[in-house]
C-alpha cells in the first residue's frame, strides 16, 4: 500500500534560517531556471547531501534519466529512502556553487514492502585486467578498436550528447576537450596520449553529430583535429559490453529510446591495454587525468 505524504513546510523554514555564510546553501540567483521534476529515489548519500534520482522527462529541459542531485535541505534525510517516489523543483543556476540542485522535495509514495532499489552492476573493471577489445565508428566514420591504441596511454569516458546538466556529460566532454587542446602543442603528449568518448545513444549520436559535438567543445579557435580526442559510437550490444566492463550502468526504455538511466565512469588504459585507473563520478580534473595517463607511460618505458 502506498502512503501519500504532505510536502514538508520545513523546507521554507530551513531556507530562512540557513547560515548566510554557507554559499552551498545560498538562495538561487534571479537568473536561475526552475523545472518540475518527478521520479524515484535509487540511492541516498546523506553525508554528501545528494540523492540518485531516476526521473521522468523534465518538460522544456531534458529527457528522463538517472542522475545524482544535490539537496541542500537537512530536514528530509530521515524520510528520503531508496524506492521512494518524489516530486521536486530542479533549480539550474550557473552562478551558484552547485550549478543545479533540488528544492521543494515532496515524498509522494514510500517504498512498497520488500521493494529493492536498482541493483548496482557487479561487472566492473579491475586494475590490472586487460580491457576487452571493441569495434566502434568514430566521428570521421572510421572503424576503430582498442588495438588501435596499443602503445598509447588511453582514457575512455562515456557521454550522452543531449545531456544538459553541467556536472555530467558536459563536464566529461569539457575535461577531455580541454586536455586535448592542452596536449596539441606538446609533442610527447600528442604522440603518446589518446582520449576516447563513447556515446551510449547510438540512435541519436551518429558519427556526423559526434563530430559537430566535438568541434563545439574544442572551441572556435581550435583546429578541427581529432588526433588526440576521438568520439565514437557503435551498436548497442557492443557499447554495452564495454560499459559493463567499466561498471557504467545504463538502461534504455524499450518504448522510448530517448530515455536513459546512467552513471559516470572514466577509465585509464595503459600502453599494454590493461586498466590502470577507474574514476567513478565527476570528482576529477584534467590535471588528475593527465597525471594518471603519464604514470602509465612512465611504467612502460
Amino acid at each position: 500500500m502506498r502512503y501519500i505524504l504532505l510536502l514538508l513546510a520545513a523546507a521554507l523554514i530551513f531556507s530562512g534560517c540557513q547560515n548566510k555564510g554557507d554559499t552551498t546553501n545560498a538562495p538561487a540567483s534571479a537568473s536561475a531556471n526552475r523545472y518540475k521534476l518527478k521520479g524515484k529515489v535509487i540511492a541516498v548519500d546523506r553525508a554528501a547531501k545528494k540523492a540518485t534520482i531516476q526521473h521522468e522527462a523534465i518538460e522544456g529541459y531534458m529527457q528522463g534519466m538517472t542522475m545524482d542531485f544535490p539537496i541542500h535541505a537537512d530536514w528530509l534525510w530521515d524520510d528520503l529512502t531508496p524506492g521512494s517516489e518524489i516530486t521536486a523543483e530542479l533549480v539550474v543556476d550557473s552562478s551558484a556553487k552547485d550549478p543545479y540542485w533540488l528544492e521543494s522535495v515532496g515524498i509522494i509514495a514510500v517504498p512498497q514492502p520488500g521493494q529493492s532499489p536498482l541493483a548496482a552492476n557487479p561487472n566492473f573493471a579491475q586494475v590490472g585486467q586487460p580491457a576487452p577489445d571493441f569495434t566502434l565508428t568514430n566521428q570521421d566514420g572510421k572503424h576503430i578498436s582498442l588495438k588501435d591504441f596499443r602503445g598509447k596511454a588511453l582514457a575512455i569516458t562515456f557521454i550522452y550528447s543531449k545531456c544538459p546538466l553541467p556536472d555530467y556529460c558536459i563536464r566529461m566532454s569539457q575535461h577531455f576537450s580541454d586536455l586535448a587542446n592542452q596536449l596539441a602543442d606538446d609533442p610527447e603528449g600528442r604522440e603518446k596520449v589518446r582520449l576516447l568518448s563513447i556515446s551510449f545513444d547510438p540512435a541519436n549520436d551518429t558519427p556526423a553529430k559526434l563530430r559537430e559535438y566535438g568541434l563545439g567543445y574544442l572551441g572556435k579557435g581550435a583546429k578541427p583535429d581529432f588526433t588526440i580526442w576521438q568520439l565514437a559510437v557503435g551498436p548497442d550490444p557492443e557499447v554495452r559490453t564495454i560499459a559493463d566492463f567499466f561498471g557504467l550502468r545504463y538502461q534504455v526504455d524499450a518504448n522510448d529510446k530517448a530515455q536513459f538511466s546512467h552513471s559516470l565512469r572514466t577509465a585509464v588504459i595503459g600502453p599494454d591495454g590493461k586498466v590502470a585507473k577507474i574514476f567513478s563520478g565527476n570528482d576529477w580534473t584534467p590535471t588528475d587525468l593527465l597525471r594518471e595517463l603519464k604514470a602509465t607511460l612512465d611504467n612502460h618505458k
